[in-house]
C-alpha cells in the first residue's frame, strides 16, 4: 500500500512540448498536422498500391506494406497528443496515459527497427542467393518473420514500462519533452534509478544494436557480392534495390543511436531535433523514398491517387 501512495502523488505530467512560447503555438500546430496527414496518406497509399498490383506481390513489398503501417500506428501514438497540446494551455498527459504511449511508441520503434533488419536480409538472399531466393523467402517464412518483427518488441516495451512503473515520482511531473520518453521520465524521479539506467544501457543497447547489426552484415555481403559483377549495368541494378532501404536506415539509426546511446545523465532538449527525425520525420519521409526510387510502385501510387481523385470528382455535384 505505501508503494501505491508514493507513486500516486503525481497523477498526471506535463509536457512542455517544443516550444512555450504562446505564438509559436498555432504555426507548430499547423505544421506538424500537415506532417501527420502526409504521413497517413502517403504510408496508406503505398499499402494500397501494394495490395491492388500483383507485380508488387514479392517479399519485399509484403515487408514494406507492414513497414508504412508500424509507421502509420507509430505516428498515430504521438502526433494527435503534441497536436492537442499545442492547442491547450495546460499541456498534461495522466500517468496511466504517459506509460502507455512510452509502451507503444518502444514497441513500434523496435518493431520498425526489426522490419528495417529483415528487409535487409530480403536483400542479403535475392542478390547474394538468387536461385534458391523463392525457397527461402517463402510465403510462411515471410509470416513468421514478419509476426516476430512486430511481436518480440513488446516484451522489450513491457520490460521497460514495468521497471518505471516501480520508480517513485514525488514532486516534479514536469516532462522536458514533447513525448513520454524514457530518459527524462528518469530524470524525474525521487527514488534510485540505477536498475532501470543498467538495464537501458545492457538489454537497450542489444535491441537497438543486433538489428543494425544484421543490417550491416547483410550490406557488407551484398557489397562483396556486387563488386564481382562484371557489367557495370548489374552492378548499378544490384545496388539500386538497395539504395531506398540504405536511405531509410541512414535516417532511422543515425537518429536512434544519437538519442539512446548515451547515458540518462547527458540527455538535454538539444535532443528533441533527433526524437523528431525518428519518430516523425522518418515515418513521413518513408513513403517518397521508396516511391521515388521504384518505378513500378510509383506507378502505382500515381493509378492509385487518380482513380481516388476521379472517384471524389464523380461523387461531387
Amino acid at each position: 500500500m505505501e508503494r501505491v501512495n508514493q507513486t500516486s502523488s503525481v497523477s498526471e505530467f506535463i509536457l512542455l512540448g517544443l516550444s512555450s512560447r504562446p505564438e509559436d503555438q498555432k504555426p507548430l500546430f499547423v505544421l506538424f498536422l500537415t506532417i501527420y496527414l502526409i504521413t497517413i496518406s502517403g504510408n496508406l497509399l503505398i499499402i494500397l498500391a501494394i495490395r491492388s498490383d500483383a507485380r508488387l506481390q514479392t517479399p519485399m513489398y509484403f515487408f514494406l506494406s507492414f513497414l508504412s503501417f508500424t509507421d502509420i500506428c507509430f505516428t498515430t501514438t504521438i502526433v494527435p497528443k503534441m497536436l492537442v497540446n499545442f492547442l491547450s494551455e495546460r499541456k498534461v498527459i495522466s500517468y496511466a496515459g504517459c506509460l502507455t504511449q512510452m509502451y507503444f511508441i518502444y514497441a513500434l520503434g523496435n518493431s520498425d527497427s526489426c522490419l528495417l533488419a529483415v528487409m535487409a536480409f530480403d536483400r542479403y538472399v535475392a542478390i547474394c542467393d538468387p536461385f534458391h531466393y523463392i525457397t527461402t523467402m517463402s510465403h510462411s517464412r515471410c509470416v513468421l518473420l514478419v509476426a516476430f518483427s512486430c511481436s518480440f518488441p513488446h516484451l522489450h516495451s513491457l520490460l521497460h514500462t514495468l521497471l518505471l512503473n516501480l520508480l517513485t515520482f514525488c514532486d516534479s511531473n514536469v516532462i522536458h519533452h514533447f513525448l513520454c520518453d524514457l530518459s527524462p521520465l528518469m530524470k524525474l524521479s525521487c527514488s534510485p534509478t540505477f536498475v532501470n539506467e543498467i538495464v537501458v544501457l545492457i538489454e537497450g543497447s542489444i535491441i537497438l544494436v543486433t538489428p543494425f547489426l544484421c543490417i550491416a552484415l547483410s550490406y557488407i555481403r551484398i557489397l562483396i557480392t556486387v563488386l564481382k559483377i562484371p557489367s557495370t549495368s548489374g552492378k548499378h541494378k544490384a545496388f539500386s534495390t538497395c539504395g531506398s532501404h540504405l536511405t531509410v536506415v541512414a535516417l532511422f539509426y543515425g537518429s536512434i543511436f544519437y538519442v539512446y546511446l548515451q547515458p540518462v545523465s547527458t540527455y538535454s532538449v538539444k535532443d528533441h531535433i533527433a526524437t523528431i527525425v525518428y519518430t516523425v520525420l522518418s515515418s513521413m519521409l518513408n513513403p517518397f523514398i521508396y516511391s521515388l526510387r521504384n518505378k513500378d510502385l510509383k506507378q502505382d501510387i500515381q493509378s492509385a491517387l487518380g482513380k481516388f481523385l476521379c472517384r471524389k470528382a464523380l461523387q461531387s455535384p
